[in-house]
């Protein structure tokens, strides 16, 4: 016989509720259909999967067979109409937040796949995003893969994008200000600002190193979303805060080089390694080309610092 996945749902819906009534709600038909579509079933299959009476739904050994094997196979068809979407040009990335490396990627990479559906989130942190590429809402995401707190699974691969040089975000009346490029020795005279969301445990983990490395003084440690909340956050403690060279600013504050050593901070792309379409091989392809021709992968010629846990 052909075997209907509609009719395999209804009978999987009706053993987790044991109940006609409500199977018949949460599948959006009527209870009188669902009976009938169950007997047509168990006629055409050729035994009994519910004994059911007007108070009692239950299932047969039968029953509770078919249901098992059932989810497997409803399972089945939702990874594979899932594969099929991800293999018609379909691609979602997280791209951390506003402002940073990934931004530049969106601008570049849309071009370059004309014929893909990018979409794009917004996770505010690697180490919020990894449960979400594994479990695949997410085809890329981006971020530091050390300093999450636990090792990346072993299902992800990954791919560096750039070592990122990172500026201090100062306002524009502080003391460093006047500087074109600010040193580290010069910074530790001040206590910085700490402004993490609480997802990105990675870039918080990367200023606690720095600053245990270089005698910083971490001064506030705030949590929000986003740059406009970290550049509040600077305006209104009047300390500086770490943050990308490109990021745009208001008039309230400037944007500084770091150097002697410039601080790095290493952006990978992360993909599910068994969910490697052809499209998503094309936009890593495309990826690695835009860092490439940026020159993202090459450290600067002065000196600088990445955490050890990168530097390999």
């Amino acid at each position: 016989m052909n075997l209907d996945l509609r009719l395999v749902r209804y009978a999987v819906v009706l053993a987790e509720e044991l109940h006609f009534a409500r199977a018949a709600d949460r599948l959006h038909i009527a209870q009188q259909t669902l009976s009938a579509q169950i007997n047509s079933l168990e006629t055409r299959l050729g035994t009994t999967l519910f004994v059911r009476d007007k108070r009692h739904v239950a299932l047969t050994a039968n029953g509770e067979l078919f249901v098992r094997r059932g989810r497997e196979l409803l399972a089945q068809a939702d990874d594979l109409v899932a594969d099929i979407q991800r293999n018609s040009a379909f691609l979602r990335l997280d791209v951390i937040t506003e402002g940073l490396t990934t931004g530049t990627l969106v601008q570049e990479l849309r071009p370059r796949l004309p014929d893909v559906t990018l979409e794009f989130v917004q996770g505010q942190g690697l180490s919020a995003t990894v449960a979400a590429v594994t479990g695949g809402q997410v085809d890329l995401a981006f971020g530091r893969v050390h300093g999450t707190g636990e090792p990346l699974p072993g299902t992800l691969s990954h791919q560096l994008v750039r070592k990122a040089p990172l500026g201090i975000v100062l306002p524009a009346g502080h003391p460093l200000a006047v500087r074109p490029k600010v040193t580290m020795e010069a910074l530790a005279a001040y206590p910085i600002l700490l402004h993490t969301p609480v997802e990105a445990a990675e870039w918080r983990d990367w200023n606690e190193e720095l600053a245990a490395t270089f005698g910083l003084e971490i001064g506030w440690r705030l949590h929000g979303h986003g740059r406009q909340a970290a550049n509040t956050a600077v305006l209104n403690y009047q300390a500086p805060s770490f943050g990308p060279l490109e990021a745009s600013v208001p008039d309230s504050l400037v944007v500084r080089p770091v150097v002697a050593p410039v601080p790095l901070f290493p952006y990978s792309v992360i993909w599910r390694s068994e969910r490697a379409t052809s499209t998503l091989r094309r936009a890593l392809a495309a990826i690695h080309q835009i860092a490439t021709e940026h020159d993202w992968l090459t450290a600067p010629a002065e000196d600088w610092w990445l955490p050890v846990r990168d530097r390999s």
